[in-house]
């Protein structure tokens, strides 16, 4: 591949802009990231669509906001509107751990140093702008903005925040996956129209006067929150609010919500319909170099380029609604896929690149197994307001044929220049046992029998999360009798093939509605299946899930009735250690709190040596929800973890 030219990726700086001969730009992107041009990174997409809008668009990312404020001002204004993100992650996600110790690493910083972004990055980037261009609009979006989007629980400060936009000042919100909101915006803007008459624009929300009239109040019905106020004083109220913003969230043809703060009134405007294939496949297919800038050539790797460059998203959604994910809550419950044209029209480009060495990392996405799944009749799902399609039980309009998926793993295996396509995101294995998922028109044996042979990148990973049924009603999954199901297929799809392949399943603990026999129980019981639990994370709560609800207070957003939830740091503690039975300074604890428990028969489990000697690491990396789990953007996993990285 021949070297390519500084202007092949959107200009960064003074002289890239003046390169392409701009004397004025139209938008100016602000991003907590680093600048990689690539369509897992939300400010590349971003820019991408701008650009492709026949805008003229640059980016400053990472911009110093401590000093003289220079990086804010080095390409002056724009004639339309600075955008704001604070990257792939939520910034206190990306900054602490679940006991709100600071990370000393940045995953979407060269050489993964820690530093150059603020806490609360987009309200604080906003705040400099409209400091330094009062009469410059400002666009907000991103994982950060977009799960923050009305009265929210923050776990850092351990208190109620009023929505982004009014912390910020910032003009309009674009939530979740933003290509069509931004189309719409760019086209507006084109015909001379400013940010504040954009009322009408889903998936966007802005603020007007306590007591202004509602813009085309005509336009969709109106669903009104508890207000800002009232939800600090009620938390019941808070609580309530939430089933609203969840089904609003994720229905195909929702209400627009609104809720009083202070002098304003926020106005959430409904989502648009899912991305069909050709919208979703022209966003994918932007004329993206795949690299980062090479202004970071000198200053070491991006962690989380490195874990994605030879990656593939094939989907976007997930339908499993989760209890502390956030996926849903950003990319939506209804699966949007890309054409197998597009797919493979990108492994072609990642089999080009210089590096690569013949393997694909992941062939995925939120939930690696969901690709081409959806509705059968989809009035069917347009009244739907479950938030989950196959909790408590598997919808029966829901398609779950996993024909599609192991049709489309054949052509990439068989691609000439590709050795291996590992599936390297998480699966639901609940789909693929059939017990739980009737309907699966006999394509779930084919399925698990073409992973295992070829796209098992030495071990599996899955997610039950844990092994108490009414813990796993509270995060809307499955019973963990599935597991020990899907584990019988998996082994026995191993066998058949003469592969030795071990499941890694994540667990989480302290989550909403688990008590300390719960994780005594977990860990007997997973110590029983040969399991020796190596690293584990505590549940950490994150804005708009509803195990964050749960967590602050103390009461089911769904049911208003109270849910127990680990809290304090001894509470979280004597949870977790029963993770780490084999460790000598446990087992008196352990014993201690058994006898406590009236437990004395799970000491004999625990205590007593292993039935087998086998060793299988559980490697969880749950900040919140999200996992994000490994660091993978473009699937919405976390890294360090959470599922709480979403891009745009």
């Amino acid at each position: 591949m021949n070297k390519r030219a500084v202007t092949d990726w959107l200009p960064i700086t003074k002289k890239e802009v003046e390169m392409r001969g701009w004397d004025e730009l139209d938008v100016i992107l602000i991003s907590g990231d680093a600048y990689v041009d690539h369509p897992a990174f939300g400010a590349a997409v971003i820019g991408r669509i701008i650009e492709s809008e026949g805008l003229r668009v640059a980016i400053i990312p990472q911009p110093n906001w401590q000093d003289d404020l220079r990086d804010f001002k080095k390409l002056g204004k724009p004639k339309l509107f600075f955008g704001v993100t604070s990257g792939c992650m939520d910034t206190m996600v990306n900054h602490y751990t679940a006991a709100r110790r600071k990370r000393s690493t940045d995953a979407y910083t060269p050489g993964g140093k820690a530093g150059f972004r603020p806490d609360y990055a987009v309200k604080t980037y906003t705040h400099i702008l409209k400091k330094l261009y009062p009469d410059v609009p400002v666009l907000i979006g991103g994982i950060e903005a977009s799960l923050r989007r009305v009265t929210h629980y923050d776990y850092w400060e351990d208190r109620l925040f009023p929505n982004i936009l009014e912390q910020s000042q910032a003009d309009l919100l674009v939530y979740g996956m933003g290509e069509m909101p931004l189309r719409a915006v760019m086209q507006m803007a084109k015909e001379g129209y400013s940010i504040r008459e954009m009322t009408h624009i889903p998936q966007t929300a802005f603020q007007i006067g306590r007591h202004d009239a509602i813009p085309n109040e005509d336009l969709w019905k109106i669903k009104k929150l508890h207000s800002h106020e009232k939800c600090q004083r009620d938390k019941k109220a808070f609580a309530a609010n939430f089933k609203h913003v969840e089904q609003e969230s994720n229905k195909t043809q929702a209400d627009r919500l609104i809720q009083d703060v202070g002098d304003h009134k926020l106005v959430v405007n409904p989502p648009y319909p899912p991305m069909t294939e050709s919208e979703i496949d022209g966003s994918f297919d932007l004329p993206y170099t795949r690299l980062p800038h090479p202004k970071y050539a000198k200053r070491g790797p991006i962690p989380a380029y490195e874990m994605i460059k030879f990656s593939i998203n094939m989907h976007r959604g997930c339908f499993g609604g989760c209890s502390f994910c956030t996926i849903s809550a950003h990319q939506g419950k209804f699966v949007s896929s890309r054409s197998e044209e597009s797919i493979l029209k990108e492994v072609d480009q990642v089999t080009e690149m210089p590096d690569f060495k013949g393997y694909i990392s992941d062939l995925g996405g939120p939930s690696a197994n969901m690709y081409k799944l959806k509705g059968k009749v989809q009035e069917i799902c347009d009244r739907c307001v479950s938030p989950s399609c196959i909790h408590p039980v598997v919808c029966s309009n829901l398609d779950t044929d996993h024909s599609h998926m192991t049709a489309l793993y054949k052509k990439v295996d068989a691609h000439p220049k590709v050795k291996k396509a590992f599936v390297g995101s998480g699966i639901r294995y609940d789909l693929l046992v059939p017990d739980y998922n009737k309907d699966h028109n006999n394509s779930i044996e084919p399925y698990i029998d073409q992973l295992v042979s070829r796209h098992v990148s030495g071990r599996l990973k899955v997610a039950p999360e844990h092994t108490s049924d009414d813990t796993l009603k509270i995060m809307r999954k499955p019973s963990f009798k599935h597991f020990h199901e899907f584990k019988k297929l998996y082994d026995q799809s191993n066998k058949k093939f003469g592969l030795k392949q071990p499941l890694i399943p994540y667990f989480i603990s302290s989550h909403p509605g688990c008590k300390e026999k719960d994780m005594a129980n977990l860990a007997a019981e997973t110590k029983d299946m040969g399991f020796k639990l190596e690293q584990v994370q505590d549940f950490t709560p994150t804005p708009m899930t509803v195990a964050t609800i749960i967590y602050y207070t103390g009461l089911h957003p769904y049911t208003l009735k109270p849910i127990y939830t680990a809290k304090s740091k001894k509470e979280k503690q004597n949870q977790h250690m029963f993770f780490f039975w084999y460790k000598k300074e446990n087992r008196q604890r352990i014993r201690d709190k058994l006898n406590q428990l009236g437990e004395p028969e799970l000491i004999e489990k625990l205590l007593s040596p292993p039935k087998k000697a086998q060793k299988h690491e559980i490697i969880h990396k749950r900040g919140t929800s999200n996992r994000k789990k490994s660091a993978k953007p473009s699937s919405g996993k976390r890294i360090g973890k959470s599922r709480n990285k979403r891009r745009l």
